[in-house]
Order: structure tokens, then sequence, then C-alpha cells
């Protein structure tokens, strides 16, 4: 980890889906500029949606698993990031500044592969731009 780097958490509950997606954009497209991490309150296994959603813009996800917050305890970050939208999202005490960005959980869709898949697709590309933006409009 860089020193020189401003650190970035992006946390939902289960860091499963949308923080994972998070830290991956953020880390290819910008990951020069910053150390990114994820984590969430009740880790779960990564989703194979969302390992499948990023390969399709290039982006391997397959070795990323689940974190527990508790493992970033005693790190300090210049950014924390929740991205829950069910109002739930954990607060973490570490930060010097405080992020909320609610993302529609695909998690909770129900409908057959091709309508999940496009459920996370939505997801990844929402938060893809959200980023972009956060970046180039100098809120992080």
């Amino acid at each position: 980890m860089d020193s020189s780097k401003d650190n970035i958490l992006f946390i939902c509950k289960n860091n499963s889906s949308r923080s994972q997606m998070a830290e991956a954009i953020l880390n290819s497209i910008y990951g020069e500029k910053y150390n990114v991490f994820s984590g969430g309150l009740e880790p779960t296994k990564v989703n194979k949606y969302a390992i499948k959603s990023l390969k399709e813009i290039n982006i391997d996800i397959t070795e990323n698993y689940s974190k527990n917050l508790d493992i970033f305890k005693n790190k300090e970050f210049k950014y924390v990031i929740t991205l829950c939208d069910d109002g739930k999202c954990p607060y973490f005490p570490n930060a010097e500044k405080n992020i909320h960005k609610s993302f529609k959980d695909p998690n909770r869709i129900e409908g057959n592969e091709e309508d999940i898949f496009n459920e996370f697709r939505k997801c990844r590309n929402e938060i893809k731009k959200w980023i972009i933006d956060m970046i180039e409009n100098g809120v992080i």
C-alpha cells in the first residue's frame, strides 16, 4: 500500500456486489491515485453476477473475497463511502469524510438469469458513472 495515496473504503452490508464493484472500478480507473478497499458488516461470498458484469468491462475480481469491516478498524481513511439502499448502512468512524450514495441492491432482483444479470450490469454502470463524476468534479 502506497502511503502517499488517499485511502478509500467502500461499504455495503454483505460486501458481495456493490462495494466489490466500486472497489474494482475505482482501482481500474484511478488506482494510481488511491488505495481502495471494500468491506461489510455481514460478509458473504462475492456474487457471481458481480464478477461476470465486471469481466464484461475487462476487470477481473475472481480472486476477490468479501471482508468484514473489523479488519479495517485500525486503519485511517480519507473517504468512507457507503452504498446501501435500505437505510441500514454501517457507520465507520475512521474517516476524514463520510459519503453515502444509494445504489439499488442487485441481489434483490427476482427473475431469470438474464433479468438478474441485466440488473447487475445496470448497477455496475451506475457505480462507474458515479465514481467518474465524483473524481472529475473534485468530490474525492
